[in-house]
């Protein structure tokens, strides 16, 4: 974990009213991996640090991906290169691409490596699937990357996939219906996105792995306000145990549906 004062770079627009900020710090983007978060810290801003998955490398550059949906993030928005942004960071525990699965009509049998994986975002959950795609090619999976939006102006411009499928709900792009509904059949599926997603997509896949959206105040275990309702029984914390967990492993009846301010970890 490290604490570094990162200059803002560039910005872009990658959908509408979603933005993709690039940030210098090289230690942070050599050790990222992905489905981990960064807690970024400016002023004048928020009290508490605001995390956000960490959604692609270039070099010595990490680059997050928002929209302005209250004061602090309308002024981080507005921010000049050159000026400061206070990251802490990679937090969390990522996405595993090595977890085995059942090979068909195996049963109890012999487990075989994935060989592949669709990468499913909602909205800005498309945040961590970039580095997904990075990390799952690097494993040897074939990547299919399904996102999803309410329309298709919502849609982010930038996907990473060796086949992409576009799912919008009023049916003004690709697949009408939810990236839920369009998942095709594949060894691993990993998702971000409302935790109503996430809820539906546990329901389908109880091993897809889920990136989960909860309130964080540290982002380094302390404070508690991640907590994560367990269906065994008890809570995790969000910043450190997850933000990935197993979907059938979240209660997810004691999770908020949607947030208030929109994050992406």
């Amino acid at each position: 974990m490290l604490l570094v004062d990162a200059p803002l770079v560039a910005r872009r627009e990658v959908a509408r009213g979603m933005f993709v900020l690039s940030l210098e710090a090289p230690q942070v983007a050599e050790a990222v991996r992905a489905g981990q978060f960064v807690n970024l810290g400016w002023s004048p801003g928020p009290l508490l640090r605001r995390p956000f998955s960490v959604y692609r490398t270039d070099g010595g550059r990490i680059e997050v991906i928002l929209k302005a949906v209250g004061v602090g993030t309308a002024h981080l928005l507005h921010m000049k290169p050159g000026e400061m942004i206070s990251c802490l960071g990679p937090l969390g525990h990522g996405f595993d691409f090595h977890s085995p699965h059942r090979g068909e009509g195996e049963g109890e049998g012999r487990a075989e490596r994935p060989r592949s994986v669709a990468l499913v975002s909602g909205g800005l959950g498309v945040a961590p699937m970039p580095l997904a795609a990075r990390d799952a090619r690097a494993a040897g999976m074939e990547v299919t990357w399904v996102h999803g939006a309410r329309s298709a102006d919502e849609l982010c411009s930038e996907a990473d996939g060796d086949d992409v499928i576009w799912a919008t709900d009023d049916g003004s792009k690709g697949f009408a219906g939810t990236a839920v509904d369009a998942v095709p059949d594949v060894d691993m599926v990993l998702a971000c996105g409302p935790n109503r997603m996430l809820a539906a997509m546990a329901m389908r896949r109880p091993d897809a792995q889920v990136a989960v959206e909860t309130y964080m105040g540290c982002g380094t275990g302390v404070c508690l306000g991640c907590a994560v309702p367990l269906v065994r029984g008890g809570y995790d914390r969000a910043c450190k145990e997850g933000p990935v967990y197993r979907g059938a492993d979240i209660e997810w009846s004691m999770l908020p549906s949607h947030l208030p301010y929109a994050i992406s970890a």
